[in-house]
């Protein structure tokens, strides 16, 4: 393993491989070792950051202005941080750079987000360095973000070996390493969004050597639908979202021919459906918006739901062009909301 030097930001280009934020809390340790296995498994660069502020407040003295705190000594709580964190990764074959940002750590991130491949965040932590919540980073960033943003939840640490972290006892059960199921689940919805996603899981998939299984929700029907005669409609409904979901099957197999490739319709609600499957998938992949109903992908109702209340490693994958896009329709119906 190598390690580079720590940085301010704005110095250089925005770093290619896996950017992953740490802030000495158990949550972006959690998602440290993750990143370093991502960053192993595909052979590509790990850059460990953590990023601090110098906070202004109003002067208690009877003089009028502003005081600072020394930047200096920030930052040298920010670049012990992030050399405890590098210490816990040493073992990993990786060719590794640490950098200590200046600046919001959201801001950072998204501006690295913009030439890495991927972006990795713990759900939850004490802040940039200073004052900032990675619980609001985790929620900014895969909003945001140019690139796919993992987040890790602290429910995580049993499935990432021995990190000596305390689970609370409510967490536990939804993570134990015996539980976790080799596959990768996507949500989808019929939204070119969710399509984007699936190519993305599909991906991630074969590098793993794991299925893929493409979830579709069935939201039962409640208010404005409430006078469909369920029992006909719905059967139809459902044949109609299996004709569309076994469709999209077929077209991620012919793009991705040696991975084992299944697709459900499943009743429920699809933040608890998701939530539910995170908790034993080894990883969760969502796109950042989509129709609504699974209806709605976007984040802050169905992804952000589910970044919320994961107990596994969620993905959350922007819009983007891809050309295997534009042959979805060659294999079967797309919904007519999309101009089939």
């Amino acid at each position: 393993m190598t390690e580079g030097t720590a940085g301010n930001a704005g110095q250089g280009a925005a770093p290619h491989g896996i950017v992953v934020g740490v802030d000495g809390s158990d949550q972006s340790i959690c998602a440290l070792v993750w990143a370093a296995e991502e960053a192993q498994r595909r052979r590509t660069p790990l850059h460990v950051v953590t990023a601090y502020t110098v906070p202004v407040f109003a002067a208690s003295s009877m003089d009028a202005g502003y005081a600072t705190l020394d930047d200096s000594v920030i930052r040298e709580g920010a670049e012990a941080v992030l050399e405890q964190a590098v210490s816990k990764i040493a073992g990993y074959n990786l060719d590794v750079d640490s950098r200590v940002e200046t600046g919001d750590a959201a801001g950072v991130l998204l501006e690295l987000s913009e030439q890495a491949e991927l972006i990795v965040v713990g759900t939850r932590g004490r802040g940039g360095f200073m004052g900032r919540l990675l619980g609001s980073v985790s929620s900014a960033v895969p909003a945001h973000a140019e690139c796919p943003t993992v987040t890790i939840p602290l429910a995580c640490a049993p499935r990432l070996g021995d990190l000596d972290i305390e689970v609370p006892r409510s967490k536990e059960q939804a993570v134990r390493p015996e539980d976790i199921e080799k596959v990768v689940v996507v949500g989808v919805d019929g939204s070119e969004q969710a399509r984007n996603a699936t190519l993305v899981a599909a991906e991630q998939a074969e590098r793993l050597g794991y299925p893929l299984k493409l979830v579709c929700a069935l939201p039962p029907f409640t208010g404005s639908l409430a006078w469909v005669p369920a029992p006909l409609d719905r059967e139809a409904l459902y044949a109609d979202i299996r004709e569309q979901l076994d469709a999209g099957v077929a077209w991620i197999k012919s793009h991705f021919p040696n991975l084992y490739v299944i697709g459900e319709v499943q009743d429920g609600s699809p933040v608890e459906l998701l939530i539910d499957a995170s908790r034993t998938a080894e990883l969760l992949v969502v796109g950042t918006r989509g129709r609504g109903g699974f209806a709605g992908m976007l984040l802050g109702s169905t992804s952000q739901g589910v970044l919320h209340h994961a107990r596994g490693p969620v993905m959350v994958v922007p819009d983007r062009q891809d050309p295997r896009l534009d042959d979805r329709r060659n294999f079967g119906p797309l919904p007519d909301a999309e101009g089939h």
